[in-house]
């Protein structure tokens, strides 16, 4: 039996887990010893030299079984994965850190409880329970409860590394050096997304969308045109701000694909993406073509993308 997409992409997250996700700090911090050791300055706190792309639920090349309903739920599912790790980190924390000595901004995020650290923690833990909750019901197609959740890696961030800071401060260097730390480079490395997403489609996929589209437009046929006069249209276009894509335009499904899987794009948040990957790529147009539609379907930033040229011709 064939694994499918999803399968998959499990299995990359499975790898993490059991894997990359104690390998990192670990890493980092033989790192940050020869940084030291040799140079006299260590790894700088926020500082994010490993990262990680998976393909998994974004290749599409040739392989009718990724959609863009696939990508939707991989995306979902990795966002579900990162929640659940970072929930078992803040638990050993909230067990590790009960003491009541702090600075300013602990107390002030912290409010009047006794042990700040643990309440600054259990904050982190009810919203991380609640984004794996949310998550969990959007991958079921169940009714969305609506709870504050976590969505930017600046929420994680943000009050762990005010408990850091103030651990220093407070004569509890080896503390804050421990777990702490540890969980402050993974956010870093793996965001709330754990892992970008590489987007991977043959470059006549989208010619086609194209040419479809000049030819509904009464525009001619897009794939016959020269590829001087390709570029001069895709530039254009890029540079237009008006809508190009019809509101009544029923495009057949292999273009309405092509179509959607540029708008999960749009959806998503730039960090939780890595390059959108042009297989069989033979000129500039490839490119450009895929910023067009990335473009017409509401992306708010510029996406990496990437050509692969797989011929001495190309």
């Amino acid at each position: 039996q064939r694994p499918t997409p999803l399968d998959e992409a499990k299995w990359g997250f499975a790898v993490v887990e059991n894997s990359l996700w104690q390998a990192v700090p670990e890493f980092l911090r033989q790192f940050d010893e020869k940084l030291t050791t040799h140079l006299g300055e260590g790894l700088p706190i926020d500082a994010s030299p490993v990262k990680f792309s998976s393909w998994m639920g974004g290749d599409r090349d040739g392989n009718p079984f990724v959609t863009s309903s696939v990508t939707r739920e991989v995306m979902l599912l990795s966002r579900w994965k990162a929640a659940d790790l970072y929930l078992s980190d803040i638990q050993e924390l909230v067990s590790e850190l009960s003491m009541v000595k702090c600075n300013d901004q602990v107390r002030e995020l912290a409010g009047d409880e006794h042990e700040p650290y643990r309440a600054i923690l259990k904050d982190l833990r009810a919203k991380l329970t609640n984004t794996r909750d949310v998550l969990d019901a959007q991958i079921k197609g169940l009714s969305v409860p609506n709870f504050g959740i976590i969505e930017h890696v600046d929420q994680l961030w943000d009050p762990l590394y005010a408990c850091y800071q103030s651990l220093h401060e407070c004569g509890m260097g080896i503390i804050a050096d421990g777990l702490l730390l540890d969980v402050l480079r993974r956010i870093k490395c793996f965001g709330v997304h754990l892992v970008r997403l590489d987007i991977r489609q043959e470059s006549t996929r989208h010619s086609d969308v194209i040419s479809e589209l000049t030819r509904h437009l009464g525009l001619g046929d897009y794939d016959q045109w020269s590829e001087q006069d390709k570029v001069a249209f895709l530039v254009r276009e890029l540079a237009s701000k008006r809508p190009l894509l019809p509101r009544d335009w029923q495009p057949s499904p292999d273009v309405q694909e092509v179509i959607e899987t540029c708008k999960a794009i749009a959806e998503q948040p730039r960090e939780a993406l890595g390059a959108y990957v042009i297989s069989m790529a033979r000129t500039a147009s490839d490119v450009l073509a895929v910023h067009l539609l990335l473009k017409e379907a509401g992306c708010p930033f510029r996406m990496d993308v990437c050509p692969l040229f797989e011929t001495l011709d190309d």
